[in-house]
C-alpha cells in the first residue's frame, strides 16, 4: 500500500524503459530473442544488477533489449496497456508516457504503425483503468549528428500534429547528449512551433547548463532532467522568471552518475530558489523504482518535506500537457488530499 495518498503524476516516463520483466521474458521467448539469463528470476536479477551505469550513454545501451522485443504492433500495444494498469495500481492520477516511433521500424512497421499501436494500447489501458489519464509524448532522437536522422525526426513531428488530441499530447527530443550542440536540432522545434505542437526537451543531464540554455532558446517551458542548470545561477534566474518546469528523475540521475548521490542532488536547492521542480521515474523497470520510491528518497535523503511533495505535484499538474480545466481538476484533487491528510 502506498505511503502517499495523493493523486500522483509522472511527467517523464519512457515506455521502453518500463516493460514488465514477465512480459519482456514472454515476448522474447515467443520471438526467439536471446535473453541475458537462463530463466525469469535470473532476468529479474540481471535488471537489478545492471541498473548502475557509468554514464547516460552507457545507460542508453540498456534499451537495446526492450527495443528488440517491441518491433511489432501487438507487443507495443500490450506493453502500453500493461504499463497503464501498473500506474493505475500505484495510485497515479495522470502520466505522460513517451516513446520514439523511429526506434520501432526494424521489422517493417512505419512510424505511423508504431504510434497507432501505442494509442491502441492506451485506449485499452484507459478502458480497463478509468481513474487514470494518460498522454503520449512522441520522442524525436539524437543518435549522432543532427543530419543523421533529421528526416525521421521531422516525420515524427508531422505525425504528432496528425495525432494531437487523439492521445498524443507533445513531442520531445531524447537520446545521447553531447554528440553535437543541442542547438543543432532547432529545426525540430521550429517545425513544432509552426504546427502548434507542445514540446519538452531532454537537456542538462549528462551535459552542463549550456544544453538547458539551448532548450530554453527553443522556447520550451519544460526540460527533461535539467538538473545541471544549477551550475549557472543566471540561467536559473531566467528559468524561474520564464516559469520553466524541470522533469527531475532522481534515481536515474544517480544510476547514470550525472549526480553523485541523492544527498548531493541539487533538486531541493533548485526548488528552494523558486524553480518549478517535479519528481518523475524516467524508466520504472530498468531503474527498479516507482514514484513512492522516489518520494522516499526525496524525504529521507534529499531534504524535501511532505509539503514540498504537494507543491511539486501542483507544479506537475500545471506543467502537464492537458487542457486548463483538467489541470485545475488535478490541482484541486491534490490540494484536497493534502488537506485531508493533515
Amino acid at each position: 500500500m502506498s505511503n502517499y495518498s495523493l493523486p500522483k503524476i509522472d511527467l517523464h516516463l519512457h515506455l521502453d524503459g518500463s516493460v514488465l520483466p514477465e512480459t519482456a521474458w514472454e515476448l522474447a521467448q515467443e520471438q526467439g530473442i536471446q535473453m541475458p539469463a537462463q530463466d525469469l528470476e535470473g532476468f529479474r536479477h540481471f535488471i537489478v544488477v545492471t541498473a548502475d551505469c557509468r554514464s547516460v550513454n552507457e545507460y542508453l545501451k540498456r534499451f537495446e533489449l526492450p527495443l528488440q522485443i517491441l518491433q511489432d504492433p501487438a507487443s507495443l500495444a500490450r506493453v502500453t496497456r500493461e504499463l497503464i494498469g501498473l500506474l493505475a495500481s500505484q495510485g497515479l492520477a495522470y502520466a505522460e508516457i513517451r516513446f520514439a516511433p523511429q526506434l520501432h521500424l526494424r521489422r517493417g512497421m512505419t512510424q505511423r504503425d508504431a504510434i497507432e499501436a501505442v494509442l491502441q494500447g492506451r485506449e485499452e489501458g484507459l478502458r480497463a483503468n478509468p481513474d487514470i489519464k494518460i498522454g503520449i509524448i512522441l520522442c524525436t532522437m539524437c543518435v549522432g549528428p543532427e543530419t543523421a536522422n533529421m528526416e525521421q525526426n521531422l516525420e515524427t513531428v508531422h505525425l504528432a500534429k496528425e495525432y494531437l488530441g487523439k492521445g498524443v499530447v507533445a513531442i520531445d527530443l531524447a537520446g545521447a547528449e553531447g554528440i553535437v550542440p543541442l542547438k543543432n536540432f532547432a529545426p525540430i522545434f521550429d517545425l513544432a512551433k509552426r504546427l502548434e505542437i507542445p514540446f519538452t526537451c531532454h537537456a542538462g543531464d549528462s551535459q552542463g547548463p549550456e544544453t538547458v540554455r539551448d532548450a530554453l532558446d527553443f522556447g520550451t517551458k519544460r526540460v527533461g532532467h535539467g538538473h545541471h542548470i544549477y551550475d549557472d545561477k543566471a540561467l536559473c534566474e531566467r528559468a524561474i522568471k520564464e516559469k520553466v518546469t524541470l522533469e527531475i528523475c532522481p534515481t536515474s540521475n544517480i544510476q547514470c552518475q550525472s549526480q553523485p548521490s541523492y544527498a548531493e542532488h541539487p533538486a531541493k536547492r533548485l526548488f528552494d530558489m523558486g524553480m518549478r521542480v517535479t519528481i518523475n521515474t524516467d524508466n520504472m523497470i530498468l531503474s527498479g523504482i516507482d514514484l513512492d520510491t522516489e518520494y522516499d528518497h526525496c524525504l529521507n535523503e534529499m531534504g524535501f518535506t511532505r509539503a514540498d511533495l504537494v507543491q511539486m505535484l501542483i507544479y506537475s499538474a500545471e506543467a502537464a500537457f492537458l487542457p486548463k480545466t483538467e489541470k485545475q481538476e488535478l490541482i484541486d484533487r491534490i490540494r484536497s488530499c493534502a488537506f485531508a491528510s493533515e
